[in-house]
């Protein structure tokens, strides 16, 4: 039996990193399997293709046509039949009778001994199922070319209709994130609109007395609230809708109003701030009010403290179904660490992706980290290439949870996972890129 979230092993120890995704993971499950069972029409779109970008696919892409949609030139060289290639080594000599450019079909035929200059992408004439590139050839005129028969056998840089898809096969399947290569797929399969999952609304807010909204004056004590910039930045990077509910106070009375409001109109919220263990940190007090709450340890640097679960539906709400509910820590670097580790892929899960965690690489480190086993920590760091050209990565410096300059330069994490130790100039170490490339 899976653990709830208000199981007191969740609510009471340090969970490990794999064990509060598990955990995560679980309970997201829960909730799209309630959702099934409620009839939501809206819960889908048609979009246009150039709005598609980061949205999630909602059902398989069939292909309406082959691709290649006929048989044709993966070189710029010389189309023939490749019978004349036979099975023994030498020489052949083919008469130029023609050229072939893509989108301009050549109508005639070619006989024994000839061959058709043919561009890239051009279709295969009849009578030719082979090309020669053309600089394997040996041209001593306009109107013959010479090869050797070792370069190539029967068949060779032809592209064969179908090849990369056939018509009704799924060209991309459902639960994608769309990246812009998958828009250009679409398109040229003729596609111009895509059927996504709707956006999911996620609510966030920040707790605290000290906070400050821009252009407000500090005074003695106050900050100015970033990590609201920072939250609506990596979900907008998820194209996702949000919900600005702003600051709140410190009191019970200020923080169920918030929650409950931001209840009626999300499909998840994020708090930060006031899931430690200070007096003023009301978060794990409210959520048992008003729902269910795994009150983590994590551990994990930075990031230790860490609120999870559900707000149950309230009065207004507009779908019966809960929301999902994350409470961040406060510090700067922690908010987006945690993000990066959870949230993402409990949002994205949610939403209906199928890939949620991206990729690790790994990297030679420039120095050595200290690194105390029984906890995971998630350095900032920035990738790059040494002289031999191995990947290589250094810290950014000083890694304290609340130095958001340290993720600002950082382009990835450092994962030094649970049971690691000290590391070594030259160790090898597991990174995780922020941004990926396509």
């Amino acid at each position: 039996m899976k653990p709830s979230p208000n199981d007191p092993i969740l609510l009471s120890s340090s969970l490990h990193v794999d064990e509060a995704r598990k955990a995560i993971s679980n309970l997201v499950e829960e909730l799209i399997t309630e959702s099934t069972k409620i009839s939501h029409s809206s819960d889908t779109e048609n979009v246009p293709l150039d709005q598609a970008i980061n949205r999630i696919l909602a059902e398989d892409l069939l292909s309406p046509i082959d691709v290649p949609a006929a048989d044709n030139s993966a070189m710029d060289g010389y189309a023939f039949h490749g019978s004349c290639l036979g099975e023994s080594e030498g020489t052949i000599s083919l008469k130029i009778v023609g050229t072939v450019y893509a989108g301009k079909p050549f109508k005639g035929t070619i006989g024994t001994g000839e061959c058709l200059k043919i561009m890239t992408g051009a279709l295969m004439p009849n009578g030719c199922d082979t090309v020669i590139p053309q600089e394997f050839t040996n041209s001593q005129s306009e109107t013959f070319i010479e090869f050797k028969k070792n370069f190539l056998k029967f068949g060779d840089n032809c592209r064969l209709r179908g090849e990369d898809l056939q018509k009704g096969v799924p060209a991309i399947h459902a639960g994608r994130l769309l990246r812009p290569s998958d828009l250009g797929l679409a398109a040229s399969l003729g596609i111009a609109s895509l059927k996504v999952y709707r956006k999911l609304k996620v609510a966030i807010l920040s707790s605290g007395d000290e906070l400050r909204t821009l252009g407000q004056e500090l005074d003695a004590g106050s900050i100015y609230d970033s990590n609201r910039y920072s939250l609506a930045g990596l979900l907008n990077r998820l194209n996702l809708e949000i919900i600005d509910c702003g600051i709140v106070r410190d009191n019970p009375a200020s923080l169920k109003e918030a929650f409950s409001n931001a209840a009626k109109v999300a499909d998840a919220l994020i708090s930060s701030g006031g899931v430690s263990v200070g007096e003023a940190d009301f978060t794990k007090q409210i959520m048992q009010e008003l729902g269910d709450v795994g009150f983590w340890k994590i551990a994990m640097r930075p990031g230790r403290p860490m609120a999870f679960g559900t707000l149950k539906p309230v009065a207004g709400q507009s779908t019966p179904r809960r929301t999902l509910f994350f409470g961040l820590p406060g510090n700067p670097v922690a908010v987006m660490v945690t993000f990066y580790q959870f949230v993402r892929a409990a949002l994205l899960q949610l939403n209906g992706a199928s890939q949620i965690e991206p990729p690790l690489t790994q990297a030679l480190s420039s120095e050595a980290i200290r690194k105390k086993p029984g906890r995971t920590e998630f350095q900032r760091a920035i990738l790059g290439r040494g002289e031999d050209g191995k990947p290589t990565v250094r810290l950014t410096g000083s890694q304290g949870a609340g130095i958001l300059r340290s993720m600002s330069q950082a382009n990835c994490f450092v994962i030094l996972h649970h049971e690691q130790g000290n590391i070594a100039p030259g160790d090898w170490v597991d990174v995780a890129l922020f941004d990926g490339l396509l």
